[in-house]
């Protein structure tokens, strides 16, 4: 399970690089309406670049994360550690800020409720990142692995909202979802991105006990399963057909 999400965050990572980042660098934000319409609007500069510089910085921590959670890293080469989890929190903060000062300027396309989900979502990720960094340094290491949890299980938010898209226009034909991402299942999804994950992490920070118990390991077993499969599913299609292309494109191959 662990490996598939770190490869499809990874993958990811790296399309945000090569689709919105690469555009800014090139000047040609425009190509951002493609994805997402009202993105760029031309008459508001700071909103350009404070959301240039979330997706920017978004990828980066989307491709670094999946490194700091190895123990075999933390363990071996403390120093990598140190230095990815110094630009990891850096560039949280960096994607953190680059949201918030879009929202306040242009706001989002989804209105009222979007503006307040994806606002308390870079307030939430701006905390977590500070934490992270004020526990690392002041070397209270179990405070500081449960904020990077938290950190993570945040920054992974940004891919898990296209991955439940995805699956929910699969599964539902996008049932409560309007262009203008202000129907019912959009406005759910404002919240939905990020909050189930962060309740994952406190249970499992809070609760340890409960993986002792048979029926709960055989119950966890069978619905990482199913989670599996389905993150096979939707990062093979992904990854296929928009994800891909894009990577391909912008890597250097010959």
């Amino acid at each position: 399970m662990a490996g598939v999400v770190w490869t499809s965050a990874l993958l990811f990572g790296m399309y945000i690089l090569a689709f919105y980042a690469t555009a800014l660098f090139d000047g040609d934000v425009a190509t951002w309406n493609k994805g997402l319409p009202g993105l760029y609007q031309p008459d508001r500069p700071v909103a350009t670049i404070g959301i240039g510089l979330h997706f920017a910085a978004g990828g980066v921590i989307l491709i670094l994360g999946c490194i700091q959670l190895l123990s075999s890293v933390r363990a071996r080469y403390i120093w990598l550690h140190r230095i990815i989890g110094r630009l990891y929190v850096g560039a949280s903060m960096v994607a953190a800020v680059g949201g918030l000062i879009f929202i306040a300027i242009n706001g989002t396309i989804g209105g009222t409720v979007m503006d307040v989900g994806f606002s308390l979502y870079g307030i939430l990720m701006l905390v977590a990142a500070f934490e992270t960094l004020r526990h690392a340094r002041a070397g209270r290491l179990e405070t500081h692995r449960a904020w990077a949890l938290r950190l993570f299980a945040l920054a992974i938010g940004s891919w898990l909202y296209r991955m439940d898209y995805g699956f929910w226009f699969m599964l539902a034909d996008g049932i409560g979802h309007d262009g203008g991402f202000r129907g019912p299942f959009d406005r759910f999804m404002a919240f939905f991105f990020y909050v189930p994950n962060l309740l994952v992490v406190e249970a499992y920070l809070r609760a340890p006990d409960l993986t002792r118990s048979r029926a709960v390991r055989a119950l966890s077993a069978v619905a990482l399963l199913l989670a599996t499969g389905f993150l096979l599913i939707g990062t093979y299609y992904f990854t296929r057909y928009k994800w891909g292309p894009a990577i391909l494109a912008w890597l250097p191959l010959g």
